[in-house]
């Protein structure tokens, strides 16, 4: 494959063919993007030294002929699309200095939580989300890409994920580290994280990631806040996650804290220096208990799947199959704990292959396959 930039538009020439991206907006893209969003036209060539002098306005589309591309294909293409994007935001910087349209940065560890700030808070604003879930899965290494490829092979041999593929996963990723890589200089950065195991972690993370900036970068604990401040008296259960928190509130928490000093210098190592340890350890399962991110055994949720199985066969006439969605539910309804239902359902396939449990369906997602205790 050879590539070709010539911004917006950005040519690949695959074999006689020249696949032409138009790139709209200054936004890294995944690989759901190039799929779903993108702008593209496809001509044929005659000749390998035509591609050189290849310009696409001198020639016409194909119309009503498409071509296969493997994902390994449009990985590359992605890839390149986004050096593309990069070059470009380096030069709009260089030749006009002013970032103040981007207004002040928000990084969270989760994109749905992203997405409530994105609706909550006023312009102007950038709000970046990071496309995984640290509680689970390896840590190791993580400062080295070799410590992200095992973490994408590890969760795509345990993990039935929503993304269709893990070149999908690992394009996710790499636009998200490169957005934060790319966060001007001259902006405030506010990291939102709750108590729980995926935001401490995602904070520890997110300071890793900016710790060569000179931002100044503010800390709002949102579910802290909002239970401390906004939450009704009756809500049980409490907060556990700042994607339950509604948009509007999310805009109230920011509005109240967004004068808060920033945080300290001794501070931000304490955060380092606890990134660091949490890439030399091995688990591949933690939580947050008594306020601290502890590593468990992967084992450490069998019990409670199997008890609360039991106590539903219980409840049944006579012991029969259960959606592995239901178990799950109830699972999640009967504790006081942020647990990722994509590990629960993990450990509930580990024991049907253990011979623990019996299954009934194909166990390609938790509705889509039964089990019972044997």
């Amino acid at each position: 494959m050879e590539v070709k930039d010539q911004y917006p538009y950005i040519y690949f020439f695959v074999q006689h063919i020249v696949f032409v991206y138009k790139i709209e907006g200054g936004n890294y893209l995944t690989l759901k993007d190039v799929n779903e969003k993108g702008e593209w036209q496809t001509y044929e060539i005659d000749r390998g030294e035509e591609y050189k002098a290849f310009h696409h306005r001198d020639r016409s589309p194909l119309v009503g002929k498409g071509y296969f591309l493997s994902e390994v294909d449009m990985a590359r293409m992605v890839k390149e699309i986004n050096k593309s994007i990069h070059r470009h935001r380096v030069l709009t910087k260089k030749h006009h200095g002013s970032t103040h349209e981007y207004g002040p940065y928000h990084l969270i560890s989760s994109e749905s939580s992203a997405g409530a700030l994105k609706v909550g808070l006023d312009r102007p604003k950038t709000v970046i989300g990071f496309p995984d879930f640290f509680a689970f899965g390896p840590l190791w290494s993580l400062h080295e890409k070799s410590g992200w490829d095992k973490r994408s092979e590890w969760l795509f041999e345990h993990i039935n994920f929503d993304f269709q593929s893990q070149y999908e996963y690992e394009t996710n990723i790499s636009a998200a580290l490169q957005a934060i890589e790319d966060i001007p200089e001259d902006v405030p950065i506010y990291i939102w994280y709750g108590t729980n195991v995926e935001e401490q972690i995602g904070l520890r993370f997110f300071i890793h990631q900016v710790k060569d900036k000179t931002n100044e970068v503010f800390l709002i604990n949102a579910t802290e806040f909002y239970e401390k401040s906004m939450m009704p008296a009756d809500q049980h259960p409490n907060c556990f996650h700042t994607n339950h928190i509604d948009p509007k509130d999310l805009k109230v928490i920011f509005h109240e804290s967004k004068n808060n000093q920033p945080v300290s210098h001794e501070e931000l190592c304490r955060l380092q220096r606890e990134w660091r340890e949490l890439t030399l350890t091995k688990e591949v399962l933690r939580i947050w208990s008594h306020g601290e991110i502890q590593g468990m055994k992967e084992d450490h949720y069998d019990s409670l799947i199997l008890d609360v199985l039991k106590q539903m066969h219980y409840n049944q006439p006579a012991k029969d199959f259960m959606k592995t969605g239901s178990v799950i539910g109830t699972i999640l309804g009967t504790i006081d704990e942020l647990i990722s239902d994509s590990f629960l359902e993990y450990r509930i396939r580990h024991l049907v292959y253990s011979g623990v449990l019996e299954l009934k369906g194909v166990p390609k997602s938790m509705r889509h396959y039964s089990v019972k205790v044997r």
